[in-house]
């Protein structure tokens, strides 16, 4: 092969690299079915049986050139790293949805969910410089904003909550963009502020204000309260966990167990609904309670097992259970607690594998990352990203999902071992080493 053929042949794999990296992150950002008129929803149709099947053959599709790209990578091997844990998860999974009620539909699930997981894991080594992943992070997230705002100004229908919608009729007036739900796009807007400081903190400091700004304001209209709340939260958290190490596992572990036990106990514990009541806290925390209450009936009642992956709620037994005065509680959509969620469906033993790959392999990643030589900007990224994700885990079941937030997750855990084992590319994606991926 002649160098002119060479560099030709490289110029055409970066792009095609770059493109699939762009659309990867539309996909989950701005997704197949954006601007959903919710007032025609069917709000009473159980999840059993439901299937999308354009969505589904899209994505199948990008994962197939996701694969196919990273293959001919020469950073294919570190795809999916830390195996051993992400294996001995998913085969969990796997072997309680075999046992479950549903197996066939479980099963299904355990593999988009693994699919999803690996899609994360292959993302970071498509950009060939750190350049290049942030300028197709800020094309992504700039298109991002610019439909949502396009959205609420010329199609306010379907972009800003109305009174005519079933389910929750409560939130007319807040935005939503072309995202399905306020809370969805809160949290979208948050992970677009991390992005926005990332750019402004690299020395693209004028598109990284606008982005972080424009976000910025689009979260206040959204309504979006724990979201609203979490970002300047997670802003101080990350400030102290980043200055302080040796309060970052006491800080991380107790934290989300206090979070848990302090909430999930006001659903067992009226002397704890009335000691959180006096500290100005809602002790329902919007109604959540009657959603925790089933659930973590349901954990007592099958610890080990569960109820197999992602099989307990909107199945038809539930949606359609009534007669009491939390019957409404049963058609919930998911347990509200990514935590509770994991012990729900996949049993004690599922929950403790979650935890260590969610948050103990992380923990340990970012200790490794400051020690490398790796753009510290970059690792503020992720564990940004990371943090938020585990905090927000505490009120919305968020883990193994297809959503937004769960995806960039993801790709945080995977981005902070790569900090921690790989050597980071900064430079333009025209040079000499530009055949390698940014993590090599």
């Amino acid at each position: 092969m002649t160098l002119t053929n060479h560099k030709h042949e490289s110029a055409s794999e970066g792009f095609a690299g770059a493109l699939l990296f762009t659309a990867t992150l539309l996909f989950y950002l701005v997704t197949l079915t954006p601007f959903i008129d919710l007032s025609a929803a069917d709000a009473s149709a159980a999840a059993t049986g439901k299937s999308n099947m354009i969505n589904q053959l899209v994505y199948l599709g990008l994962t197939a050139a996701l694969w196919w790209t990273v293959l001919n990578s020469p950073a294919r091997q570190l795809v999916g790293r830390p195996r051993t844990i992400l294996v001995a998860l998913l085969v969990w999974f796997g072997i309680v949805s075999a046992l479950s009620l549903h197996p066939d539909l479980a099963l299904k699930r355990v593999f988009l969910a693994t699919l999803t997981i690996a899609n994360g894991s292959v993302l970071l080594l498509l950009p060939r410089s750190e350049r290049q992943f942030a300028g197709m992070l800020t094309l992504g997230c700039l298109g991002t904003l610019g439909l949502a705002y396009l959205g609420v100004a010329l199609l306010p229908h379907f972009s800003i909550h109305q009174a005519s919608e079933i389910r929750e009729p409560m939130n007319a007036g807040l935005w939503r963009g072309h995202f399905a739900h306020k809370n969805v796009a809160a949290a979208a807007m948050v992970l677009i502020s991390f992005v926005g400081l990332y750019l402004f903190s690299t020395g693209r400091r004028l598109v990284g204000a606008a982005m972080t700004l424009l976000a910025v304001v689009f979260l206040t209209q959204t309504g979006g309260k724990s979201a609203s709340a979490a970002l300047p939260g997670i802003l101080a958290f990350a400030w102290i966990f980043e200055r302080w190490r040796a309060v970052r596992a006491p800080m991380v572990i107790l934290g989300i167990a206090a979070f848990n036990i302090l909430t999930i106990g006001c659903a067992v514990s009226p002397a704890m609904r009335d000691l959180v009541a006096h500290l100005g806290i809602d002790p329902t925390f919007t109604n959540r309670i009657d959603i925790w209450k089933i659930g973590a009936t349901a954990v007592m009642d099958n610890p080990l097992t569960g109820y197999g992956f992602q099989l307990f709620w909107q199945t038809a037994d539930m949606v359609h259970k009534g007669g009491s005065a939390t019957s409404w509680a049963y058609a919930a959509f998911n347990g509200h607690n990514a935590y509770l969620d994991a012990a729900v469906t996949t049993g004690i033993p599922g929950l403790v594998l979650t935890l260590v790959w969610v948050v103990w392999v992380p923990l340990r990643d970012i200790a490794r990352a400051e020690a490398s030589a790796n753009d510290p900007a970059l690792t503020r990224l992720f564990v940004r990203i990371w943090l938020y994700g585990i905090v927000m885990a505490c009120v919305e079941s968020l883990f193994f999902q297809s959503g937004s937030l769960w995806f960039m997750l993801v790709v945080a855990i995977f981005g902070l071992h790569l900090q921690a084992r790989a050597h980071e590319i900064r430079g333009a994606a025209h040079q000499s080493r530009s055949m390698e991926p940014a993590h090599a």
